[in-house]
């Protein structure tokens, strides 16, 4: 219940103060004093957006502050979920700063938006002009609906079970679009993995390949060169090795002499050592080597695979030759693996299915089951607000497939008049048929929720006389079990209210302002009968006032 509401800088309120009580309370005052401002500034802190076109003083914050009792509402998770102090005495506030900064709290912990809204939606119902709109939305006619079926957690259970539905089929068309994609190239991809394959490749061929030609194609020149080192080193007369003997000798011969050429013998000895360890292996491998046309072809024939197969993937060696050969094996298994997981989900989608329509049916059945009850409680309700021989009827059908809110349509039908046949709302009904069939549709839904405050922004739009008086008495019982708040320009309902309250506007030096502000039982009195008698307060007019408040 809305204890106190405290606005500052909010479009044309200054400062206002202002205590609220349980029961029903109105709110009047001439068209333009202010009275759906405050609604506006209640919204800031039920988690509706604004911004810095609500600041009355562009360089000052707007501050709107508004104290709820709300023990014995069942709040306690969402503090609990959202880490927050529960107290049965809650202090929401909301800030926007000239920067257009928003700020929320919840007993002076920060929280976003969506908390803010989230506790909102459970301490107060706003109730506007427009929202009777809503009332011709198929979407709202089947939660009203939903309220009276016995078991809520019918419609929890379909939701669950359509959004995994949804989830699953979507993900079975996403894998059966890549499986026909897949499958689309798989021919092209299984045919350059078996030329890669079939190759045979490893790594670091192609260079052993390339040296191998290099030495086959020039064999006999190799081959002449190296018999030429050989003639030099032993087999021509003189050779190398021979002269190099010969030098050791004649230096052994002077070392007897007494030369002191020892060092100089011993590095002659490894020279000749090592040009003989050259001259046998230069020799062998002359030996090896022999011209092999048949082999220069079957190299050739390699070195032209390998050099086409890098040309065709674009790669630059071997080892990335291999690793693609393993990214095609990987997706040709991978196109098996999306056939098997494709036969998987469908399965699951088919369990899904089946689930959805089992909990679609009990949902459906749950639904058609309270409609007659609803309907009838909106006749009789209708009866009250002085439509009698009202028809409501509500048309039921299942949609072509399902959706998130079941497999229902429903329609409410509506007739004013005895004898007449019901029809769609928007096709009948006036505006201030419109008005009542809503008031009527709150209280019921209202009867079926347990919500600590609503506010009537104007419900009796398009109405009057001894209908007003009914709508107030309505409002009156309705405050039974819950605040009641209505801004009214009627006095009939003004006259059922327990409190008072006038909007008004004061001229400051520079600038007009709103303002709110609890009535007198002898103001009351005069706000009434100056709303009875067009601003001019007669005797007869406060003799009419003092009526209504009496009855």
């Amino acid at each position: 219940m809305l204890l106190h509401l405290s606005v500052d800088n909010f479009i044309l309120i200054d400062h206002l103060e202002i205590d609220f009580e349980d029961g029903f309370s109105v709110i009047t005052g001439e068209t333009g004093a202010g009275k759906s401002i405050l609604v506006g500034a209640l919204g800031l802190i039920l988690g509706q957006r604004a911004d810095t076109l609500v600041l009355h003083d562009k360089d000052r914050k707007c501050i709107v502050e508004g104290a709820y009792k709300i023990e014995n509402y069942g709040l306690e998770t969402i503090f609990i979920e959202n880490d927050l102090d529960y107290d049965t005495k809650t202090t929401i506030r909301r800030e926007i700063t000239p920067q257009g900064k928003s700020r929320a709290f919840v007993n002076d912990t920060p929280v976003n938006l969506a908390v803010l809204k989230q506790l909102g939606d459970k301490l107060v119902d706003i109730h506007s002009q427009n929202q009777t709109l809503e009332l011709n939305e198929a979407a709202f006619q089947l939660s009203l609906v939903d309220s009276y079926v016995a078991k809520p957690e019918l419609l929890s259970n379909y939701t669950r079970y359509y959004d995994k539905f949804v989830k699953t089929r979507n993900e079975l068309s996403e894998l059966r679009l890549r499986h026909e994609k897949a499958n689309a190239d798989r021919d092209y991809q299984q045919f350059l993995f078996d030329e890669l394959h079939s190759a045979g490749l490893r790594e670091g061929e192609l260079e052993e390949a390339e040296s191998e030609f290099t030495l086959l194609t020039h064999s006999e020149e190799i081959r002449t060169r190296l018999f030429s080192v050989l003639n030099i080193l032993n087999e021509n007369e003189p050779n190398l090795i021979g002269e190099i003997a010969s030098i050791r000798q004649a230096i052994d011969q002077a070392v007897h002499l007494g030369a002191s050429l020892s060092v100089v013998s011993e590095r002659l000895e490894t020279i000749h050592i090592d040009l003989k360890d050259i001259y046998t292996e230069t020799a062998a491998y002359a030996d090896q080597i022999t011209f092999d046309q048949e082999r220069i072809e079957q190299l050739t024939a390699r070195i032209d695979l390998i050099n086409h197969l890098l040309r065709k993937h674009k790669k630059q060696s071997e080892n990335e030759l291999l690793i693609l050969m393993g990214e095609l094996e990987q997706s040709l298994g991978s196109i098996e693996s999306l056939q098997s997981k494709i036969e998987e989900m469908e399965s699951a989608l088919d369990e899904l299915r089946s689930q959805l329509q089992n909990a679609g049916s009990i949902l459906s059945e749950s639904r058609k089951n309270v409609i007659p009850f609803i309907e009838g409680e909106m006749v009789k309700k209708l009866a009250d607000l002085g439509m009698p021989s009202a028809v409501f009827t509500i048309n039921h059908q299942l949609t072509a497939d399902y959706t998130r809110s079941g497999t229902d349509k429903v329609t409410f039908m509506f007739s004013a008049n005895k004898g007449g046949e019901p029809r769609e709302l928007q096709k009948v009904a006036s505006g201030g048929e419109l008005s009542r069939l809503m008031l009527a549709v709150k209280s019921l839904v209202l009867s079926r929720s347990i919500l600590p405050t609503i506010l009537f922004d104007e419900i009796d739009s398009g109405v009057s006389g001894e209908i007003a008086g009914r709508i107030g008495s309505i409002l009156s019982r309705m405050a039974g079990t819950m605040q009641v708040i209505a801004i009214t320009h009627l006095p009939q309902i003004a006259g059922k209210s327990k409190l008072h309250y006038l909007a008004y506007k004061e001229e400051g030096e520079k600038n007009t302002f709103s303002n709110l502000r609890r009535l007198s039982q002898e103001e009351r009195i005069n706000e009434i009968a100056r709303m009875l008698s067009d601003d001019m307060i007669t005797e007869t007019a406060k003799a009419a006032a003092r009526e209504l408040i009496r009855n």
